[in-house]
């Protein structure tokens, strides 16, 4: 048991040497420790299993580390390469996917939905009952004011919620109450119309609600493209990317690499889930859920984000046009995004004014997060990617994946 322990470490070590020299690249790097300092007090504090953490500037990386375990009961270190869940950083990989159908002139972001999805030609709103109704009406329906346009799925002012609030009961009922799908034994297309028999939770347009927009997006492609998404996000983004270790289902023979899945309960860290028992690896394998169904690797998604840095382009492979990247970080919901930088493009927060956000965090960058605890941003004016991997669901009101990158920008000369 013990050789398979050595050859991870030295795996590890070797990513680590791949690293250049942070002072080379505008970091202090006495500073630069800090980085370390912070994520390995919280793994000793057993706040946390392990972590890989990125950061690359100028498209090299000034950091490339493994830190703490994978599997703490089996003292399995982390990896480099090890593979983690990506729920909502699933997003962003969707939402590029959708403009690179945009580029290609088969629709307008303005376009209605229903245009492409008739089942979403119209909608209705749910509203709280008028005063004297029975105790037991959750709800009553109004019709929406305009329709669902593809920019509202990018931006989480389409209405569509995870099924909370007024319309929970409902939702619940229908099978479609929180964002993980994985384990639904359906294909997304029947998921999404089946969405589209509920009631919104607010009116198109007026309000920022996150919930399935990215999903009913992903469906989007595959009636615009005639692709399934999984098929569509592998041949446009992930097989040119070279990024052969992110996707929807993992492969068994991949299964040792999974990262596990704990969760603060109590202030301590319990095992949830591993690779003995994962709907990515032994469930019904047929939702390809665009806003929360990928997994992936630091470095994989590390070049995902450079492509995005770089206005579209890696490696000699376009994904994008520079202004269409330029436009997914501009401030889309006006004042209706209340969350961290009060501004969200598409796909993604962006930081137009950082003292609306009150945090060291450079104007102009933008980024998201996962349920399982990941975190990145990208900063156009820096030239700099950060990205943190790591499982941890329920989080127990840690703030690393926020504190992370203080120390990387506090590091900058």
């Amino acid at each position: 048991m013990k050789t398979p322990r050595l050859v991870f470490l030295f795996l590890s070590l070797l990513w680590l040497a791949r690293a250049a020299d942070p002072a080379a690249l505008g970091f202090d790097p006495v500073r630069l420790q800090r980085l370390d300092q912070v994520i390995e007090r919280d793994i000793a504090a057993g706040q946390l299993a392990g972590a890989v953490m990125i950061v690359k500037r100028d498209g090299q990386d000034a950091v490339l580390k493994a830190y703490g375990a994978n599997d703490v009961e089996n003292k399995v270190p982390m990896r480099t390469d090890a593979i983690f869940r990506i729920a909502s950083m699933s997003k962003a990989v969707t939402t590029v996917a959708a403009l690179m159908l945009y580029e290609e002139g088969r629709f307008l972001l303005n376009d209605p939905v229903g245009k492409f999805i008739p089942e979403f030609s119209k909608s209705v709103v749910a509203v709280p009952p008028p005063p004297g109704s029975p105790a037991d009406l959750k709800y009553v329906t109004v019709p929406a004011k305009r329709a669902i346009t593809i920019r509202d799925l990018m931006t989480h002012t389409a209405g569509l919620g995870y099924g909370w609030g007024l319309v929970a009961d409902d939702y619940k009922k229908a099978n479609l109450q929180g964002w993980y799908l994985m384990g639904h034994d359906e294909t997304l297309a029947s998921a999404m119309k089946r969405l589209a028999t509920l009631p919104l939770s607010a009116q198109p347009g007026e309000a920022f609600e996150y919930g399935y927009g990215t999903d009913l997006l992903g469906h989007l492609v595959e009636v615009v493209s005639g692709m399934p998404l999984d098929r569509f996000v592998q041949e446009r983004i992930l097989g040119p990317l070279r990024m052969p270790d992110t996707g929807f289902f993992l492969p068994k023979e991949k299964a040792a690499r999974l990262a596990v899945l704990y969760g603060l309960e109590g202030g301590k860290l319990v095992r949830k889930e591993d690779a003995t028992r994962s709907d990515f690896i032994d469930g019904p394998r047929k939702l390809f859920s665009g806003g929360a169904g990928l997994y992936s690797t630091a470095s994989d998604y590390g070049r995902f984000l450079q492509m995005l840095l770089n206005g579209g382009e890696l490696d000699g492979v376009r994904l994008l046009s520079p202004r269409t990247v330029a436009l997914m970080h501009e401030n889309h919901t006006r004042d209706l995004f209340k969350w961290d930088t009060k501004a969200f493009g598409l796909g993604f927060w962006v930081n137009q004014d950082p003292g609306a956000q009150g945090e060291l965090m450079g104007e102009g960058a933008y980024g998201w997060g996962s349920a399982y605890f990941p975190q990145y941003f990208v900063d156009p004016k820096e030239r700099l990617i950060g990205l943190l991997m790591c499982q941890l669901n329920p989080d127990g009101g840690n703030k690393l994946n926020q504190r992370f990158k203080v120390t990387i920008y506090q590091a900058l000369k």
